[in-house]
């Protein structure tokens, strides 16, 4: 059974027509496909159809006093489904609004006009298209990504072609009416209780079908190129930073699309990250983790001297505040460096190094064999 028109538009019976209007209006807002979730998509489609029939019914008065004195059953009697949606200003609803692309997306059709154009009769020219997006990957180093950084990237796109300005015909040569759609450029469509207007499949909306195809496109309309884009990377980005890049998409014959980065931060020799924070081994030899000492340290903004207290540990972690990435929004704030100690034990010892570590062993306490075990292996004991 279907459900009430006014229950749901959300509004009473007595609802003024610019009431119907904004209610309408507001639903379309909300149950738009960009504006829910994927899981939900399926469900918005179906209440943005349900909606759109009742505000078709409830925008116009005659239909509103049929269905206020009959119900449904007035409607479905009196109407068919394209019926419905003749007298209704979808227009006027969306004025200001960048909502076209929902009846794409549900409908099958770029705008309101192709689903309601039909009524009116002629033949349709071919609808604008704005270019498609494109997504490009952008590999930089890590060093780029925090200083930020201007790229020149070559990007492959479609654009409109200048030769037969997108029709995809000779230039100068004749076209003949499309024996699909009569040279109106549109089809009648049923989806269910709908049933609605939509481009031509065979003309593409022209009303015309090609005779000599256009040299350079061959038909198609655009044609592929190589374009050098200059973009600008900001300070901070990350592997899940994705930059729009507005107008540098395809071309089409109503705008272009636009240019979608993502960005992937190479490897780094020294360097791993975590956000914002940077995390680093440096190796430190016994004597400097034993007295204590002061160390140069490598940031992504040259060395800086950090202190070392005596007897730290192999392992020990200490902060450098304020060293890590900066924020990618522009912020003043940046993560922090986080270095940690790793004591190195040398490979090679001259006569008089040996000496000096088999007294500090003794004094330590530990046997040293030195026929039985090597040099190295005596160090490590040392050094635990």
């Amino acid at each position: 059974m279907k459900k009430d028109y006014y229950e749901i538009l959300g509004v009473p019976k007595t609802a003024t027509p610019q009431d119907i209007k904004k209610a309408y209006r507001s639903l379309a807002l909300k149950l738009h496909p960009d504006r829910v979730p994927e899981a939900e998509k399926k469900e918005a489609e179906h209440k943005f159809k349900e909606m759109s029939e009742a505000y078709g019914v409830l925008s116009d008065p005659q239909k509103r006093q049929m269905y206020d004195q009959y119900g449904h059953a007035g409607i479905d009697q009196q109407f068919t489904s394209e019926d419905i949606f003749r007298g209704a200003d979808f227009s006027d609803v969306f004025e200001g609004m960048d909502l076209g692309n929902i009846f794409g997306q549900i409908f099958g059709e770029s705008d309101l006009g192709d689903i309601l154009g039909g009524a009116r009769g002629g033949r349709r020219s071919r609808r604008s298209q704005r270019g498609r997006d494109i997504e490009y990957e952008v590999e930089i180093t890590l060093e780029e990504a925090y200083q930020g950084v201007h790229k020149k990237i070559t990007i492959p796109r479609h654009e409109h072609c200048t030769k037969c300005n997108g029709s995809g015909a000779k230039p100068g040569s004749k076209s003949k009416s499309c024996s699909q759609c009569g040279g109106r450029g549109q089809v009648i469509m049923s989806s269910g209780f709908f049933r609605m207007q939509q481009t031509c499949p065979a003309c593409g909306g022209r009303g015309e079908t090609i005779t000599e195809f256009c040299p350079d496109c061959h038909g198609k309309g655009a044609v592929r190129v190589t374009r050098k884009i200059d973009v600008n990377i900001p300070a901070g980005v990350d592997n899940t930073s994705r930059l729009r890049v507005s107008g540098q998409g395809e071309i089409g014959s109503a705008g272009a699309g636009d240019l979608y980065l993502y960005i992937r931060v190479l490897p780094h020799d020294t360097f791993e990250r975590d956000g914002s924070d940077l995390y680093m081994s440096l190796p430190v030899s016994f004597v400097k983790a034993a007295l204590g000492a002061e160390v140069s340290v490598p940031t992504l903004n040259g060395h800086v001297a950090m202190k070392i207290p005596p007897a730290t540990q192999s392992g020990k972690v200490f902060r450098l505040k304020g060293k890590g990435m900066p924020d990618v929004h522009g912020s003043q704030a940046h993560g922090d460096q986080y270095v940690k100690v790793m004591l190195h034990v040398p490979e090679k010892l001259n006569s008089a190094q040996k000496e000096l570590l088999e007294k500090f062993a003794a004094v330590s306490g530990e046997e040293v064999n030195s026929s039985s075990e090597s040099i190295t292996e005596k160090i490590k004991k040392v050094f635990k």
